[in-house]
C-alpha cells in the first residue's frame, strides 16, 4: 500500500471559480523522495495541503476525489491525528515558532500529543542533535539566524517522528549556503531513517540530483511524474514555466549548438557533465 494516496483530487478555494487541483492522481511509496516543481499557483502548495490535512480543515472550499496518508483518510481524520503521520515545514518557519528557547520549542507539539516527560526529553535531544541545534538550546529563537530558525522548525517536527515529511520552499528564505546545508540534511536525514518526503522548491540544482521522482504541476495537474533523468532527458523545465537546472540546461544548449542527438543520459551534476565532456560523448 502506498505511504500517499491521492485519487481524482480537486480542490477549489472557497470564493475562487478556478480550480487550484483538477483531477490530480499521485502513489507515494515508503522512503520515496518526490521533488514537486510547477510555477507559481500550478498547485505544489494546495497540493501539501491536501497530505497534511490543512484542505479540507482549515481551508475551505469545493473538495472532491480523496487522499489518504499511511491508510487514513485525510478527509475523515483530524488534524491532530495526522500530525502524528505527517510533519510539514512552511516556506517561513516564523510563523512556525512562538516558545520562549529553543528546546522549549521542540518539546511543545510532544507536549500537546501527551508524550510521556522521559520521552519526551529524550526526543527534543534526539532532534536537537540531529539538526545541529543542541548547543542553541537555550537560546531565544528570534535571536536565530534564517537558516538556524528552519532548522528549529525542522526539528520540531522530526521530534514528533512523523513517517511523511512535507516541505513547502524551505530555502525561499535563506541565502544559498543555509539553503544546501537545510536540504543536505533533509534528504540525509529521510534516507537514514527511510522517511518519505514531499517538497516544492525552486532550487532545483540542489535537488534533482539526489531525489527519486519528479512532480512536475501544471494549470492544477500533473504535467509529468517520473524521474529526473527521464525529465531532463526530454526536457528543460522552461516549458512548462520552470527554471532549468544549470547542468541540464548547459548540456541542452552544448546538444543544440552541436547539432547532435545528444546521449541517453542527461547528467545532473558537475561531475557527470565533466566527465561526459571528457569521454568525448556529444
Amino acid at each position: 500500500m502506498p505511504v500517499i494516496e491521492v485519487k481524482g483530487l480537486r480542490f477549489r478555494y472557497e470564493g475562487s471559480e478556478a480550480w487550484s487541483l483538477d483531477g490530480v492522481d499521485l502513489e507515494v511509496s515508503e522512503g520515496e523522495l518526490v521533488l514537486v516543481v510547477g510555477p507559481t499557483g500550478s498547485g505544489k502548495s494546495t497540493l501539501l495541503r491536501a497530505v497534511v490535512g490543512l484542505i479540507p480543515h482549515f481551508y475551505r472550499g469545493d473538495y472532491q476525489g480523496s487522499v489518504r496518508v499511511c491508510g487514513l483518510d485525510v478527509a475523515e481524520t483530524p488534524v491532530h491525528v495526522i500530525a502524528t503521520k505527517v510533519g510539514m515545514v512552511f516556506q517561513n518557519p516564523e510563523t512556525q515558532l512562538f516558545s520562549t528557547t529553543v528546546e522549549a520549542e521542540v518539546a511543545f507539539p510532544l507536549e500537546n500529543l501527551g508524550v510521556p516527560r522521559d520521552e519526551m526529553l529524550a526526543r527534543v535531544e534526539e532532534a536537537l542533535r540531529a539538526t545541529g541545534m543542541a548547543e542553541l538550546r537555550k537560546k531565544n529563537p528570534a535571536e536565530l539566524s534564517g537558516g538556524q530558525k528552519q532548522r528549529l522548525a525542522i526539528a520540531s517536527i522530526i521530534a514528533m517522528r512523523p513517517e511523511v515529511l512535507l516541505l513547502d520552499e524551505p530555502t525561499s528564505m535563506l541565502d544559498p549556503v543555509s539553503a544546501q546545508e537545510i536540504l543536505e540534511f533533509v534528504v540525509g536525514y529521510c534516507r537514514s531513517e527511510g522517511k518519505t518526503m514531499l517538497v516544492s522548491e525552486h532550487r532545483l540544482d540542489l535537488l534533482v540530483p539526489v531525489v527519486d521522482r519528479i512532480v512536475v504541476f501544471s494549470e492544477g495537474r500533473i504535467a509529468f511524474d517520473g524521474s529526473p533523468q527521464h525529465f531532463f532527458l526530454r526536457h528543460t523545465g522552461a516549458e512548462f514555466g520552470i527554471k532549468p537546472p544549470r547542468v541540464p540546461e548547459v548540456y541542452h544548449r552544448a546538444v543544440a549548438a552541436s547539432g547532435s542527438g545528444g546521449c541517453e543520459r542527461v547528467p545532473l551534476t558537475a561531475g557527470e557533465l565533466v566527465e561526459l565532456v571528457s569521454s568525448g560523448d556529444p
